[in-house]
């Protein structure tokens, strides 16, 4: 529940500077300053993919045996091994920006935002290792706190240093953006360190220091610890690979892709960035549930598989699918029948709701996927996950170049594409999971919400197109509540989720102190 808020807090000031960098700088600027971002994942995914759950493991391992002086030497390896890690691709990305300009990307603008992002690499290099510490205490405070002192700094940031540098032109205040990044990383960190510091007295007191033996000191137990901690996080991050991997050829291929269709550089960066800086952070905008959803799903699907107990492992799945299914449905309905007065009144800008709502009737995948996949790496299935989602990106990356590449439909060809990777990863998912579990859900529940969505569309486009005076921001809203109401009463009538639902859900008041 604390992450689940810190998450839904992060979300909601998140999408601020998603709502004012457009607005400031452009769609543009925006996508200078997405363009460099896909690397910084990539590198991010190498330095710490795996690191904080070989961490939080190891740490609750010595914790739960007492040895503060083995958590100690856990703590300080890793954060050799990222930071090491972290200095050595920060040099490398300084070294071959110039070259990554000219061959990979289209618009050699892109240079100073790429520059100015490479401090983020060692800073999230330290938090990632910081945060695997707090999870192996079973302290998620401190990650919490640390989330949103992070969201809070980098959107004063970004927007302040890319007012400040906006007048000396588009990739500077691009540029600026990115530092503001960099900004709230290192406040994120200061946090973290805040906690950590005040906390360690406190452990070294209550915990005996055991006595060293022959293994556990010295260099032989360096390396001993150091290969059991990269035995954890290399298979982790090797899967998490194939997404940053993806996102990355995904962000070059769409930049190539525009230009073979003879789209101008400009206008291709401006495009680039409405569809990864504006659409896709619309559609992610309700995955915080789903998020947390998986994040709870993983622990109680284990448990149930260690103990045989199919009937839980059907149980929990269906429950984490339907609420999945349900919160979901009505963003995407909104996202659908509301596109351009939501693009309105986001980003000033109408012409990019095609996009959206191309993408809205996909969404429902989205949030449904992420269950799935946490429900596979449970089950001891992450190799399963990891072919499902490297077909999806192959498929998803050849549709790129097939279609974005025309001139007929350029960007939307990359959006097609992004669909049809979502919807053949979900379903492969799906299948797997069917496969091995035998599951299935009820049709009648897809039918039920299908027709909630219906009803709830119906509602929401009689409301806005009915010409009724006044403010169009007003009447937006109208549409918004009416359809959502009629949604809910839908989902009540045809009881999707009934007053059994409603009493599992832990309001503040029912937690025990």
């Amino acid at each position: 529940m604390i992450l689940l808020v810190a998450g839904i807090v992060n979300r909601i000031l998140g999408f601020l500077p998603r709502i004012a960098l457009p607005r400031l700088i452009g769609a543009e600027g925006v996508g200078l300053y997405q363009l460099g971002y896909p690397f910084l994942i990539l590198i991010l995914t190498i330095i710490t993919g795996g690191v904080p759950l070989a961490v939080a493991k190891l740490v609750a391992e010595a914790d739960a045996a007492g040895d503060e002086a083995r958590i100690r030497r856990i703590l300080r390896l890793s954060m050799a091994l990222t930071t090491s890690l972290g200095a050595l691709f920060t040099a490398l990305c300084l070294l071959f920006a110039p070259l990554i300009m000219r061959y990979l990307l289209t618009d050699s603008r892109v240079y100073l935002t790429f520059v100015c992002m490479t401090p983020i690499i060692v800073l999230v290099g330290i938090s990632s290792v910081m945060r695997g510490y707090f999870q192996g205490r079973q302290n998620m405070i401190p990650t919490a706190a640390s989330q949103i002192a992070e969201t809070i700094a980098r959107i004063v940031a970004m927007l302040l240093f890319a007012q400040m540098l906006l007048p000396f032109g588009i990739e500077y205040a691009a540029a600026g953006a990115m530092i503001g990044v960099t900004v709230g990383e290192l406040i994120g960190l200061l946090v973290t360190l805040v906690f950590y510091f005040r906390s360690r007295s406190r452990y070294a007191a209550v915990r005996p220091k055991p006595e060293p033996d022959g293994g556990s000191d010295g260099s032989r137990g360096n390396r001993q610890l150091m290969r059991h901690l990269l035995r954890i996080a290399v298979p982790v991050t090797a899967s998490r690979l194939v997404g940053s991997t993806s996102y990355l050829l995904e962000s070059i291929f769409i930049a190539q892709s525009l230009a073979l269709a003879g789209i101008p550089t400009a206008i291709a960066t401006a495009q680039y960035g409405a569809l990864q800086g504006m659409i896709i952070p619309i559609l992610l905008l309700p995955s915080a549930l789903t998020f947390s959803l998986s994040t709870s799903l993983v622990p109680t699907l284990s448990q149930a598989a260690a103990a045989g107990d199919m009937r839980t492992i059907h149980k929990r799945l269906h429950q984490s699918l339907r609420l999945a299914l349900i919160t979901g449905a009505p963003f995407a309905v909104i996202m659908f029948v509301l596109a351009e007065p939501l693009c309105y009144y986001l980003y000033h800008n109408t012409d990019i709701a095609v996009m959206l709502k191309m993408m809205a009737p996909v969404a429902l995948f989205i949030y449904f996927q992420a269950p799935l996949q946490a429900a596979l790496q449970a089950l001891d299935r992450p190799g399963t996950a990891l072919v499902n989602s490297f077909i999806g990106s192959a498929i998803k990356l050849t549709l790129i170049v097939v279609l974005a590449s025309r001139p007929s439909y350029g960007i939307l060809g990359a959006v097609l594409a992004i669909n049809i990777n979502i919807v053949a990863v979900t379903l492969l998912h799906w299948a797997s999971i069917t496969r091995q579990l035998k599951f299935g859900m009820p049709s009648g529940e897809f039918v039920k919400v299908g027709a909630a969505m219906l009803a709830m569309g119906f509602a929401a486009f009689v409301v806005e197109t009915s010409g009724w005076p006044g403010n169009g921001g007003w009447r937006f809203v109208a549409a918004s509540l009416a359809g959502t109401a009629v949604y809910l009463a839908c989902v009540a009538w045809m009881k999707l989720i009934d007053k059994y639902d409603l009493r599992r859900i832990p309001f503040p008041w029912t937690f025990k102190r």
